[in-house]
């Protein structure tokens, strides 16, 4: 049925993508102009809505760069309740810059993180405010071509490869395939953690890079959840019964971890980005008592936790506990994307 449906909208793809295609034109032929900053910018995104892991790539790039170079991260802040350029401090909530950002400022306290919904504007008051800035972190800003980045890290997930898709609405394209050429890094996301080497060759045949880009290869990895509030950690036992609550854009490979962890677990979904108001809470904790087994835990996604941790006076007494995940790469592809990432910021810091 959905298939048909969106079948029925192939002509508005049409439309929508000939005006993709046409502002790209434009960009290419300078006849709308890009930004270019003589500052090291490594901007993350993809073409599809959604669900590719653009904010764990940000996190591995800055575990990878933290200990060496001052940080900021500067993303539109989608869903917040705020307006114009800000820069989390320990006031900010997720209401303030959005849930992804604010996943980044609780768990990296040493950089900076900024919201701004025009990346062009916020860059400079980024770095007026932040003078000591090294590096900066553009999240989900590859489609923005205001801004002309030093580096473009592309994501596509295993199972939803952008060469297989199709422009909105038929498809979950936000951009026009032939845009991949823009990107010097190609990283395939959520791939099975045992892919053969055959397979990657398949999967960079269909991409077809560029002799300049780079494809790499990752898998999801999932840490040991943690309490919501308390941060106490906790080992999923085989027995427990999980209330999985989650909002996320694809929640697939987290359901299919949990069914390899635990015999059980009940499902409560929301919309990618969802705002959890008090309705949703009480449905969160009826759902949670009907489970009658003793040994029973809420799991939710780092992205949910920030969310909900306004929750604490309703939550704090629960067994919430947050799944943290983040890219595992395959094979040698670690050691060769840390060098290229690396290579790039040092060639503009000097130490």
């Amino acid at each position: 049925m959905l298939k048909s449906f969106r079948y029925i909208l192939f002509p508005l793809s049409l439309i929508y993508g000939c005006i993709i295609w046409l502002r790209n034109w434009l960009y290419d032929k300078k006849i709308l102009r890009s930004a270019t900053f003589n500052f090291p910018l490594i901007c993350i995104g993809n073409l599809a809505v959604g669900g590719t892991g653009k904010t764990p790539m940000a996190e591995y790039l800055i575990r990878l760069l933290d200990e060496k170079f001052k940080l900021a991260t500067l993303s539109r802040g989608y869903k917040r309740k705020t307006k114009g350029f800000a820069i989390a401090d320990e006031s900010t909530s997720a209401i303030d810059i959005g849930d992804e950002p604010m996943q980044l400022h609780l768990k990296f306290h040493g950089i900076s993180v900024a919201v701004a919904e025009e990346r062009v504007v916020g860059i400079p008051q980024l770095l007026h405010a932040k003078p000591q800035t090294q590096v900066i972190i553009l999240d989900d800003a590859f489609q923005h071509r205001e801004v002309n980045a030093g580096l473009n890290i592309l994501l596509t997930a295993h199972d939803d490869l952008y060469t297989r898709d199709f422009i909105l609405p038929a498809g979950n394209l936000r951009d026009v395939r032939v845009s991949s050429k823009r990107a010097h890094i190609i990283v395939v996301t959520k791939c099975p953690p045992q892919m053969a080497v055959g397979e990657q060759a398949s999967v960079v045949k269909e991409i077809r890079p560029l002799d300049f880009q780079k494809v790499f290869f990752a898998a999801i990895e999932y840490g040991k959840p943690y309490h919501l509030f308390s941060k106490a950690p906790m080992v999923i036992e085989r027995n427990c019964n999980v209330l999985l609550v989650c909002g996320i854009a694809h929640p697939g490979p987290l359901k299919a971890y949990l069914t390899s962890q635990v015999d059980t677990y009940d499902l409560l979904l929301f919309r990618d980005h969802h705002i959890f108001h008090l309705e949703d809470l009480q449905e969160i904790k009826k759902q949670f008592s009907n489970i009658a087994a003793p040994n029973k835990m809420i799991i939710t996604t780092e992205k949910d936790g920030v969310r909900l941790a306004k929750f604490d006076g309703e939550l704090s007494q629960l067994p919430v506990y947050v799944l943290p995940m983040r890219h595992k790469f395959l094979g040698s592809d670690e050691e060769a994307f840390n060098r290229q990432i690396l290579s790039f910021v040092e060639n503009f810091v000097v130490e």
